[in-house]
């Protein structure tokens, strides 16, 4: 594969190349305690790295912050490749038996053939998110400037860029509003009649602009097409631009303002998508009411409803892991300076910027966070942008419900739903089975059939493990409606397992075949396996959760007991030769081609689920640790996400705290903050705020487990709003590596057990009751 100069740019994580700009002088101010929560940089992006991401769920823009010309590359999360599709291969029932006695007589590779040629998608391959392109503003010939300033407020979700030239002071404000649905941008100036520019559209896509008045123009276009086919979305970026005093003209494809005072810009986008099967939606209406409705209102107006709406999710949390004065250095070379300096703010940062990410990128109504969260400026993103869900897209909620967002799973819990539906075609087509399945990716038209290649796509688990984030909404919020809602998900993503587990002849325990450890190849020269440990660790969750709600919804008794009988059958974790947790049924670990491969697939046991704990089964806890020992700490951006909350899991506070530098470091961070796998993945971003959670308190098997792996470049702070299962919110202060209060409110009056080191305190609380609890020499007392 080659790269192009910018992708070869992107793909190095290090300093803003933007410093080497010189024409472009830096301000001199720096952010104060105040703001810490502020990304920010003395020159302009020239980098999609170095650019900063506003979003509403919906909207996505990456802002550039030129002086000359700015860039805002557009994005809307329903404009992927491609139209409606189902890729269930009807060969798969025919093929199936012979896959599985290959896979039984270890003919692995033979196996993977069969799978190549009768039991993968068609087409193999799914749609790639895509797009909309730039909205482009050239103000002049000359980018030398003074004073200059751009920054990313994550308490505001606002853009603000300012800078100095031919005596003028510029400012430019920029946000993406989750009331009215439009960007908007005000520029401004400290002299009057001084604000001229042009403003029109670049893009890759097949499209044109029409300009509808001198305050008004439209980029239209198409979809690219798949798998031979045309794409059946269409899409449209409206802008209306609204100058005080100057004047307002057209000229070839742009707006054109000269003299303003100041201008304020609107910009909406929409495509025809309704649904993954449905295509009829008008854009243009959707278009023109969203700027009509936005136009009637002033930028302070506008500004106060979306402010508004961030802060009541971004401000339920706050965390602090102390301040040092590298927290004054612009946000680059904060990070191209953190693995040799002491800066326990940039953590913070970078926990507030998960959160700030996964508010800007997945909220009720829109489509769930992608590989890139919304954020992207290809026609094909990197892995097509869609929804890897052997990992990835389970990573991107891991914050959610603990960071007190559970709004915003709303989009996955609708995905889930939608992929039900597909998924059940692919179940019927493919498997001759009940229930429905999904394999290790789905797309904006919700395909679930195995898909890239035998050796990646051939893990039916994908949907099972979805199921979990189901629970887990339960789990915290013990919504009854809710449960019952999304029962039937759970009974037919179990009914499939039921339907297709086989023996193993050899041990006699119950099997998914054909499956994989998730690209990881064993000593047999392919992934190809059958029974591996992730699966049958994600199988005891999903028959335990099903179960568990039918008992609690007090139905289906039969077919509770059912699952329970079916996971006692499956294959329990192992202990292999070298002391680890076993990836496969069979111990090949210590024979497989990459001993410090990037998934820790077989250790899903002990993170996200919890079947694998120091307290409940230490022998398993250990093995898991010598596993990760074994894979190694350095890995991608996403994987290292991974490997901080398995070692927070473990107590391992210096360890996981070493590991999050390896994050945190300019290898795996751009300047811009975003996870680095290399290229740009938002995984990594979200599970490191999920990390840094799991190191300061966990909840499960009704506990509440606090500070389990606080590490000593934390040893004074605090963090507020943190959730807790069963309806608890959790405040907790520290200092001196010792607790020193710890206030519990529950939500629904339900019991749970504190547990700090060995200590350990049972506490019970009515519904919206609360109480606050510290460490004294006798354990931890209610204060």
């Amino acid at each position: 594969m080659t790269f192009s100069r910018r992708e070869t740019l992107k793909l190095s994580a290090g300093l803003s190349l933007a410093a080497l700009v010189p024409q472009v002088a830096a301000a001199q101010t720096r952010p104060t305690a105040s703001n810490d929560l502020t990304l920010w940089y003395r020159e302009p992006a020239i980098e999609w790295t170095e650019a900063l991401p506003l979003g509403n769920g919906r909207l996505g823009a990456m802002v550039f912050g030129g002086v000359a010309r700015e860039r805002l590359q557009l994005n809307e999360d329903t404009l992927y490749a491609g139209a409606p599709y189902q890729p269930a291969n009807p060969d798969g029932p025919a093929a199936l038996p012979q896959i599985r006695k290959l896979i039984f007589e270890g003919k692995y590779v033979e196996a993977q053939r069969l799978i190549d040629a009768h039991f993968m998608g068609n087409p193999v391959r799914q749609v790639s998110y895509q797009t909309i392109g730039e909205l482009t503003l050239t103000f002049g010939p000359s980018s030398n400037a003074s004073g200059y300033r751009r920054e990313l407020d994550l308490t505001k979700a606002l853009s603000t860029v300012t800078y100095r030239q031919d005596g003028v002071t510029y400012k430019r404000e920029t946000f993406i509003s989750p009331v009215d649905q439009v960007l908007v941008m005000r520029l401004s100036a400290d002299k009057p009649g001084k604000i001229s520019f042009q403003l029109g559209f670049e893009t890759p896509q097949m499209a044109t602009v029409a300009i509808e008045s001198p305050q008004e123009i439209v980029l239209s276009g198409r979809n690219g097409g798949h798998n031979g086919k045309d794409g059946a979305l269409r899409f449209e970026s409206r802008v209306r631009v609204v100058a005080s005093g100057g004047q307002q003209s057209t000229g070839t494809d742009e707006l054109v303002v000269s003299g303003a005072d100041s201008v304020l810009v609107l910009m909406a986008a929409a495509t025809n998508y309704k649904s993954f099967r449905d295509v009829s939606g008008d854009p243009t209406i959707i278009t023109k009411d969203q700027i009509a409705g936005a136009a009637t209102r002033s930028f302070d107006d506008l500004y106060a409803a979306h402010l508004k709406a961030h802060s009541e999710l971004f401000d339920r949390v706050h965390v602090d892991f102390g301040r040092t004065e590298a927290a004054d250095q612009p946000t680059a070379q904060r990070i191209a300076r953190s693995p040799s300096q002491n800066d326990p703010a940039l953590a913070a940062l970078y926990y507030q910027y998960g959160r700030y990410l996964l508010i800007s990128c997945s909220r009720p109504g829109t489509q769930p966070a992608n590989l890139q969260g919304l954020w992207n400026e290809k026609l094909n993103a990197p892995w097509g942008g869609k929804y890897t869900i052997n990992i990835n897209t389970e990573m991107n909620y891991w914050p959610a419900e603990p960071t007190a967002l559970p709004e915003l799973t709303e989009p996955l819990v609708r995905l889930v739903k939608e992929i039900s539906v597909t998924g059940a075609e692919t179940a019927k087509i493919m498997y001759g089975a009940r229930g429905w399945v999904a394999h290790h990716n789905t797309d904006l038209w919700r395909a679930t059939a195995p898909i890239d290649a035998a050796f990646y796509g051939t893990w039916p688990t994908g949907g099972a493990w979805l199921c979990l984030h189901l629970w887990d909404r339960y789990d915290y919020g013990r919504d009854p409606a809710y449960l019952k809602d999304i029962y039937p998900l759970l009974k037919g993503a179990a009914q499939f397992f039921l339907d297709t587990l086989v023996k193993d002849p050899a041990t006699g325990y119950m099997v998914t075949a054909p499956s994989i450890s998730p690209e990881n190849e064993h000593r047999f020269g392919t992934s190809i396996c059958a029974g591996p440990t992730m699966d049958m660790q994600i199988l005891r969750d999903l028959f335990a959760n099903t179960a568990r709600a039918a008992d609690i919804l007090k139905t289906d008794a039969g077919f509770r007991a059912e699952l329970l009988a079916m996971r006692d059958r499956l294959v329990p974790n192992q202990i292999g030769k070298a002391g680890q947790l076993q990836e496969w049924k069979d111990d090949w670990d210590m024979e497989a081609p990459d001993l410090h491969h990037r998934h820790v697939s077989h250790l899903y046991g002990l993170f996200p689920s919890h079947q694998i704990t120091t307290r409940k089964t230490p022998e398993l806890a250990e093995a898991a640790k010598k596993s990760l020992e074994l894979r190694g700490d350095m890995s991608t951006g996403w994987a290292i996400g991974w490997r901080i909350n398995l070692w927070a899991r473990l107590g391992e506070g210096e360890r996981t705290h070493s590991i999050l530098k390896l994050l945190l470091g300019p290898e795996r961070t751009y300047p811009n903050m975003f996870d680095a796998h290399p290229p740009f993945q938002i995984d990594g971003n979200f599970g490191g705020t999920s990390g840094m959670t799991e190191m300061l308190m966990q909840s499960y098997d009704d506990q509440i487990i606090l500070l389990p792996a606080l590490p000593t470049a934390w040893p004074k702070g605090h963090v507020t709003g943190l959730k807790a299962r069963g309806g608890f919110t959790v405040d907790l202060h520290w200092a001196d590596m010792t607790l020193e209060r710890v206030t519990i409110r529950s939500a629904f009056g339900e019991k749970a057990m504190l547990v700090l080191g060995d200590h350990r305190l049972p506490v019970t609380l009515k519904k919206g009751q609360s109480a606050t609890f510290s460490l004294r020499a006798e354990g931890l007392v209610k204060l």
